[in-house]
């Protein structure tokens, strides 16, 4: 279960260093076989190869020829990089996808249970400032009555 916002650095050549709290946890479920693909909200998810699979799968089985079904798999699938945690617990973020999520020498990794949100600080600050900011939020309907 990944959970916490961690605030990483990334390097010159693009790398960043997996918390070791994580980095075990990762290397456990997939040996360190990784997915990183972008997301619609603009920053990149991460996930352990196993947990990806079924989740490709059931993109995949969707029909190309509708718009927007078509549009997810271009954008998750069409983006998705096999990657590898080094022995040193980094991984390498590609230029295409640094540059589809804004990442520049700050990063935000974001813990999602089963899976990590990768984010440019500002843009999630901004994200969580229109999630947080004083409209109402529209619960989706598996939620109706869900109280913290």
């Amino acid at each position: 279960m990944f959970r916490g916002a961690t605030s990483l650095n990334l390097d010159a050549k693009g790398r960043l260093v997996i918390p070791a709290r994580h980095r075990d946890a990762l290397f456990t479920q997939s040996a360190g076989q990784l997915v990183l693909t972008a997301h619609p909200h603009r920053c990149l998810l991460l996930y352990p190869q196993p947990a990806w699979e079924p989740i490709q799968a059931k993109l995949m089985s969707l029909s190309s020829f509708d718009r927007q079904s078509s549009a997810l798999q271009r954008l998750l699938v069409g983006h998705a990089e096999d990657i590898n945690l080094d022995a040193a617990g980094r991984l390498l973020v590609s230029p295409v996808l640094r540059d589809f999520a804004a990442l520049d020498k700050q990063v935000m990794l974001v813990g999602q249970g089963s899976h990590f949100e990768l984010w440019n600080p500002d843009a999630l600050r901004q994200h969580m400032d229109k999630l947080i900011g004083d409209e109402p939020v529209d619960l989706p309907a598996e939620l109706d009555g869900f109280s913290l």
